[in-house]
């Protein structure tokens, strides 16, 4: 019961005076009565009516998101619809609304060490690039459908977090790894002579066929220590969000389904409208965009200044 219903019942069963229970229970004698001729009346109030509007809004975007979305990025997607509220606000609603995301879960490793001798660590932990085609990373990591396994090998620039490149199949080797770097050089126009890939030591990664796919793109091949997750920390992270926010959400009948399904979540969700926080919270490619935007206007600033 709240406190102006118990304030109404001590009238209504006892003859206690509205105000004698007002000044007992400290509260206001406005408040009160106008809480008590609302009673019966079917018109929220103006602040009312904007939380449901809220909560409308952050049930759209949470559901937008996949369900994925925690109360940061709300905040942001709302702030760019043109709402003034705070992120405190909007954990305060989802908390109420019972929207939240999902807590990842532990990976297992699927690195085989090669035979083949592993090239050097170039980065060191280091999962920074300064412009696009500087820094890559790769991994593969597994999903399991109704038909088996099928894994999945990945290949992301560490400038935007963007996933250049991908490939599926039911086999864990090297043809899985070359396909995905083939995608990565295509997505990038074919000319990206000189970038840095980083991956772990599997085998699929020091096979001869994979090397020589780096050597005809002019890629740089990098590897972290063996059994060290963390060498590969941006790699792993990416497999770990592809994993909680949307295949662990999924149950695959057929590799076909799967790959479909995964395909179609990179390319209309993660490259194009996922927010990541190394971005400041702007999607991958809306990132590169507006990147290429700036320095081509302070290009433009610098010759006009020079000339």
């Amino acid at each position: 019961m709240s406190v102006a219903a118990f304030i109404c019942s001590q009238k209504t069963d006892h003859g206690i005076d509205h105000a004698i229970s007002c000044r007992a229970l400290e509260v206001s004698q406005s408040w009160f009565y106008k809480w008590k001729n609302r009673i019966g009346t079917e018109t929220p109030t103006a602040r009312e009516q904007r939380r449901a509007r809220l909560d409308a809004e952050i049930k759209r975007l949470f559901a937008a998101s996949g369900g994925t979305y925690g109360s940061p990025r709300i905040t942001q997607d709302l702030h760019e619809a043109g709402w003034r509220v705070s992120e405190n606000t909007v954990a305060r609603r989802m908390a109420e609304l019972g929207l939240a995301g999902r807590a990842p879960k532990r990976l297992r490793s699927l690195t085989r060490q090669g035979k083949r001798p592993a090239a050097p660590d170039l980065v060191r932990r280091r999962f920074t690039a300064v412009a696009p085609d500087v820094l890559w990373v790769g991994d593969v990591t597994m999903i399991h459908t109704d038909e088996g396994r099928l894994y999945l090998a990945s290949v992301e620039d560490l400038f935007s977090r963007r996933l250049l490149g991908y490939a599926m199949s039911a086999h864990h080797d090297a043809a899985l790894t070359v396909a995905s770097l083939q995608m990565a050089a295509a997505t990038r126009g074919g000319d990206v002579d000189g970038v840095i890939f980083h991956s772990d030591r599997g085998s699929e990664y020091t096979a001869a066929r994979y090397q020589a796919e780096c050597r005809k793109h002019g890629v740089v091949q990098s590897m972290g220590r063996v059994g060290c997750a963390l060498d590969n920390g941006a790699a792993e992270s990416l497999n770990s969000t592809l994993k909680v926010e949307f295949v662990h959400r999924h149950h695959f009948r057929t590799r076909a389904e799967a790959r479909l399904k995964i395909a179609t979540w990179i390319a209309d969700f993660y490259n194009v409208k996922r927010r990541h926080s190394a971005n400041d919270g702007l999607p991958p490619v809306t990132f590169e965009r507006q990147m290429i935007e700036k320095r081509q206007a302070s290009t433009a600033l610098l010759r006009a200044a020079v000339a």
